[in-house]
């Protein structure tokens, strides 16, 4: 049956077996609390004309009260039954935030004014038209989600009238290319009452299997349907009603009858409409995304709608781990066409161990949508899609595919014209290299909302982080698509990280950053390319020096320091090895008023990550530069502790038997990191913790278990028993019955007779992610205690796989300096050691 989140569990288990019963939620010192509940810094959201900025203030943690509304899962999704909206973000993992201040700046004159919000309200992100007008936004009220539309010419913002949006799968709103008007999906006006659940069931809930091979991935599990009642459930809360408003007179044009509408694309004729429903059959083992769907292209332009099926596919509970589904897949239009689709069909089964001299073929469907899709190019690896270009491009496109096995994209230049010509190669490297990067194409919206690469010429222009040895360098460049050569034309400066956000009107000579330091907060600035300059020599790991152009910067924003008491915290980069030689790096924060050149406690904090290839195992990512921030565990910095953070802790090997060798690499990894602190003279080889979040919960598990580097560990949300995720985790694509050794060995659990080192162990107890639900934790917990080790529990209340909650959030760090002060600052020495638990 359905659960909702009424439930209360446990807060806290304190080291004995009994409950803690007498008290609620723990808040940190004051010196922490005070850092943790100033507002976030603000994010900027560019009009597509770059000539306004929505400045973005998100309410960094809800209240309680809001986290423990109940809710509904239905097939992967957690739906609020009192008002229709999404309990969860896509993956679980917490439920939406709220903005919670709005200001609109004038680029030009730096002029701002704030957005007045409803009162109590959450807005959702705002979407931009096209013509940068206007924004749209769906607010998140008690009872139902509205439609809220922003002005930019007077900055107030106005409810749409008798309109309920329904945001279960995503998708409510849309901008029509006409930027007059918002498809959206609505909650049927005759939805009814929510079916009733029987007081006696109907009969049991039956699944079969009748000997095909079907395996489903660890994630597609996610709060799946248990019988014919959640079938009927999800078919209530599925159930949409499109429509079109039009923002002129706000008037509500209904089009087609309710069904579950999944996908909504527009095309750029604002005539054609691709329209993705679900329908039944169900699955109980796996999420909605899988399920049966139609695919449609509607005729909007009058009423009766006309629909024309372009598939019909079929339940896909039997897809490959970490393949595809079988048939027509990834649908987009053409952008700079007005109604032709385009989409992928896998060739290989849609399993990436299977060996074809093609993975995919794309194809291609112009109106009336009726004839046989055309075959316009095989790939060799698997479809990523296209990017299109704009109506100076000269009819090319960038086509890109990727090759799982090696962890490897190819990107070609493409005739768009004639796609039966050779597509160019311009790029072939790892996803994982950071060095040759070549960064992303810089886009502009259309003025039918679609965006398109700018080009110049020949040439486009490439944004990315600018990784080196010396770590992240943002940076702009142009890009020559005949010879294959960038010209750069801003980088980040040494001692500053500023980001390329987007060009600051029609021509290409002035463009916005997003600037900060060490001391000084995020703001955006306009800088103009002056003249040209003598670039420096080339940085040997990107190939590429400084810019070749002077660029001169003026301030746009001013957002002030939410906490000057931080700047006091000290960072920088470490690079280091590891035994075998392989070259690794983190960030060192010492606390405020730190000394060189004394030991300090100190907390490990890092992710580890899976590799292909050494070469791009070893590289540097992360900035020494940017502008400090608390969160979570950095708060301890607070109470005295130095961290390491964002340690490199790569998982190298072949991507089907990498975890072979994980447990001996984990280790490497912690002690190399672990050296260097201490080298450094920052770190006391005795005081020594080490924290870690989902997958880097189970490397901090594995770490107090299997080395003698650390005095305690903190890890929040693991999984901890890698056999209760049998068909693969992370990148292991094998399933438990095929590498039995490597699942065990993974596994901290089966090591719980050796674990003596003090673990505590938070979780969420509404966690929605499979691979870490509730149950790890607390079996976890079992094992650990039963063996006569020394760890707590605790358990957060209708806390999902991130932590949300105000009060949540304080406990956690609360239970972390607790466990650190009590277990790491003011541990025995080691030989001397008596302490045990209460």
């Amino acid at each position: 049956m359905i659960k909702s989140a009424f439930v209360l569990i446990a807060t806290c288990l304190s080291l004995n077996v009994l409950a803690d019963t007498s008290r609620g939620y723990d808040q940190p010192p004051k010196a922490i609390l005070d850092v943790m509940l100033t507002p976030s810094v603000p994010q900027p959201a560019i009009s597509p004309n770059r000539e306004s900025i929505l400045l973005i203030t998100w309410e960094n943690y809800p209240s309680i009260q809001r986290v423990a509304l109940p809710y509904l899962r239905l097939a992967g999704v957690r739906v609020e039954p009192g008002n229709h909206s999404r309990h969860d973000t896509p993956g679980g993992y917490g439920i939406p935030p709220c903005i919670a201040k709005m200001e609109l700046v004038n680029v030009a004159t730096g002029q701002s004014s704030i957005v007045k919000l409803p009162a109590g309200s959450c807005p959702q992100s705002p979407k931009w038209s096209a013509d940068s007008q206007k924004f749209a936004f769906a607010n998140i009220a008690s009872d139902l989600v509205e439609l809220w539309i922003g002005e930019v010419k007077t900055s107030k913002v106005h409810r749409v009238p008798s309109v309920k949006l329904n945001p279960m799968f995503g998708d409510e709103l849309h901008w029509m290319p006409d930027q007059e008007s918002l498809l959206v999906k609505l909650v049927p006006k005759k939805l009814g009452r929510l079916p009733a659940e029987p007081v006696i069931p109907d009969g049991p809930s039956i699944q079969e299997s009748v000997g095909e091979k079907g395996q489903s991935s660890t994630y597609e599990n996610r709060d799946t349907l248990n019988n014919k009642y959640d079938e009927d459930v999800f078919d209530y809360f599925a159930s949409s009603q499109l429509a079109l408003v039009q923002l002129n007179t706000q008037h509500v044009t209904l089009i087609g009858a309710p069904a579950n509408y999944y996908r909504l694309k527009p095309a750029p004729d604002n005539v054609h409409v691709l329209v993705t429903s679900i329908h039944r059959p169900y699955s109980y083992v796996t999420t909605y995304d899988r399920f049966p769907q139609n695919v449609k292209v509607w005729d909007v332009s009058s009423l009766p709608i006309k629909a024309q099926t372009v598939a019909s596919l079929p339940l896909a509970d039997r897809v490959p781990i970490h393949g595809v589904p079988m048939g027509p897949r990834d649908f987009s239009w053409r952008a700079n066409e007005p109604s032709t689709l385009i989409w992928a069909e896998a060739l290989d089964g849609g399993d990436w161990n299977v060996k074809v001299p093609a993975r995919d073929k794309v194809v291609l469907l112009k109106e009336p949508f009726a004839a046989k899709p055309t075959e316009i190019l095989k790939t060799e690896q698997r479809y990523e899609g296209f990017e299109w270009a704009d109506s100076h491009g000269m009819g090319v496109a960038l086509l890109h595919e990727y090759d799982q096995n090696r962890h490897w994209e190819r990107t070609y230049l493409v005739d768009a014209n004639d796609f039966q010509k050779k597509p160019k190669l311009i790029w072939d490297l790892s996803t994982d290299e950071k060095y040759a990067n070549p960064g992303t194409p810089v886009t502009r919206r259309l003025a039918n909302g679609f965006s398109v690469i700018r080009f110049e010429g020949r040439s486009i222009f490439l944004s990315g982080m600018g990784s080196s040895k010396e770590g992240d360098r943002p940076f702009l460049d142009r890009f020559d698509l005949d010879t294959r050569k960038s010209q750069r034309l801003f980088r980040s400066g040494k001692n500053d990280f500023e980001q390329f956000i987007d060009f600051a009107g029609a021509g290409t000579d002035r463009f916005l950053t997003w600037h900060q330091s060490l001391v000084d907060p995020p703001n955006a600035f306009v800088r103009k390319l002056g003249k040209s300059i003598e670039a420096a020599a080339a940085d040997p790991t990107t190939g590429l020096g400084e810019a070749t152009f002077e660029s001169a910067s003026t301030a746009v924003t001013h957002i002030p320091d939410p906490t000057p008491e931080v700047r006091s915290i000290q960072k920088r980069l470490v690079k280091y090895k590891r035994a075998d030689g392989l070259e690794l790096s983190f960030t060192l924060y010492t606390p405020p008023g730190y000394k060189e050149g004394t030991r300090v406690p100190t907390i490990l904090y890092a992710y580890p990550l899976d590799y292909a290839d050494a070469a791009q195992a070893g590289q540097v990512t992360g900035s020494e530069r940017t502008f400090t921030r608390l969160r979570q565990y950095k708060l301890l910095l607070l109470a005295g502790y130095a961290i390491i953070d964002s340690a490199s802790f790569p998982i190298i090997g072949d991507p089907k038997k990498a975890y072979d060798t994980y447990l001996d690499q984990l280790v490497a990894d912690a002690k190399a990191a672990v050296d260097e602190a201490v080298r450094l003279g920052v770190a006391d080889p005795e005081r020594i913790g080490v924290t870690g979040h989902s997958h880097g919960a189970l490397m901090t598990a594995n770490l107090v278990a299997h080395s003698e580097l650390f005095r305690a560990g903190v890890a929040t949300s693991g999984s901890y028993n890698k056999t209760l995720t049998p068909f693969g985790f992370q990148n292991e694509r094998r399933s438990v019955w095929e590498a039995p050794d490597v699942y065990l060995k993974a596994s901290p659990f089966f090591s719980a007779d050796k674990l003596k080192v003090p673990l505590l162990i938070m979780h969420g107890a509404d966690d929605a992610n499979p691979g870490t639900t509730p149950l790890q934790a607390s079996k976890l917990y079992e094992a650990i205690r039963g063996n006569g080790g020394t760890t707590r529990l605790v358990m957060l209340p209708h806390e999902p796989h991130w932590y949300t909650a105000l009060e949540s959030n304080e406990q956690m760090v609360y239970e972390m300096l607790r466990w650190f002060d009590r277990y790491v600052k003011n541990a025995a020495p080691r030989s001397s050691e008596t302490a045990k638990a209460d």
